[in-house]
């Protein structure tokens, strides 16, 4: 199964510099709840910007065009079709988790799409792309617990590609 996962703010911004542009610890325990077990995909540029460090408990799977790029830990691979490829022999799930062309490239072939709604606005550089929701179908909405820790109101979303 492959499904896509990410957090924005209302206006669908995903990223600044690299970072989140906000702080919820909800949304990063969901994200962490969600994929451990299982493998997670990003592009080199997410992963860099994450200081290079794998994610406990996951195995990486790191998108990139450059032939020579190598990282102990993490399998790279260089096209859409070998990804799609593993994820139909894994037994586990397979979560797509950015940046913004490495979510382009995939929500195509995605089961099930999860995302956290920020209501907020903020500032940063990168912007969920534009899909083509027609496929999916909202299943569930979950509105995230504000406290102290967690001042930003949230929702929690899935959607499941219909038929």
């Amino acid at each position: 199964m492959l499904i896509a996962i990410w957090a924005q703010d209302q206006n669908g911004l995903i990223g600044k510099e690299e970072k989140l542009p906000w702080h919820l610890p909800n949304d990063l325990n969901f994200f962490r709840k969600t994929t451990e077990g299982h493998t997670v995909v990003m592009g080199r540029t997410t992963f860099e910007g994450m200081g290079k460090r794998l994610l406990p408990k996951r195995q990486t799977i790191i998108l990139t065009r450059n032939q020579e790029y190598h990282v102990p830990g993490a399998q790279v691979m260089h096209t859409v079709s070998e990804v799609l490829d593993y994820a139909k022999s894994s037994d586990t799930t397979t979560f797509i988790t950015g940046g913004a062309n490495v979510y382009q490239q995939f929500i195509p072939y995605c089961d099930q799409l999860y995302r956290t709604v920020i209501e907020g606005e903020f500032t940063g550089d990168r912007h969920f792309p534009e899909i083509d929701w027609s496929p999916f179908e909202k299943v569930a909405s979950r509105q995230g617990d504000v406290d102290e820790k967690n001042v930003y109101p949230h929702v929690f979303e899935t959607f499941q590609r219909k038929g």
